[in-house]
């Protein structure tokens, strides 16, 4: 039977493993675990490697190859941080993320760019009606980006 907090940080980091496959990319992870290693903690003290429950917190930082550059910073709170081409998604439910990564390398990812209020924004379709946004800042998109365009 598996660990009750084993399904969180570690399934996403697996899930993300088969993705990286389906699609070819190489894939870097860096795991921190103990309350004294991860990047934020709220939920035990100053010095403390367990959180109050006695569990083992544990964040992973994962780089994928390819085109765009992907990284993914899953958080043991449930959700994780996604940075595509250097446009960053904060607070991305964890859960989601396999999806997320998905969309971008199937294609479905794109800019799409208004004049006013001019700017460009990089969206992220997911299955069932669930779309991530971001602006993307500056007017320079990278090449990945302007292939993107919609």
């Amino acid at each position: 039977m598996a660990h009750p907090h084993l399904p969180s940080t570690e399934v996403a980091v697996v899930a993300i493993r088969a993705v990286a496959e389906e699609f070819g990319l190489e894939m870097i992870v860096t795991d921190d675990i103990g309350a004294d290693q991860t990047s934020r903690r709220t939920s035990s003290g100053a010095f403390a490697v367990v959180d109050t429950d006695g569990s083992l917190p544990h964040e992973a930082f994962v780089e994928l190859g390819g085109s765009p550059s992907v990284t993914v910073q899953i958080y043991p709170e449930d959700d994780a941080r996604i940075t595509v081409d250097g446009i960053e998604f904060a607070d991305v439910p964890r859960d989601a993320v396999p999806a997320f990564v998905r969309s971008v390398h199937r294609g479905l990812a794109h800019v799409k760019g208004r004049f006013f209020p001019p700017g460009w924004w990089l969206i992220v379709p997911l299955p069932g009606d669930e779309t991530y946004k971001e602006l993307v800042p500056g007017v320079a998109l990278t090449p990945w980006m302007s292939r993107q365009t919609r």
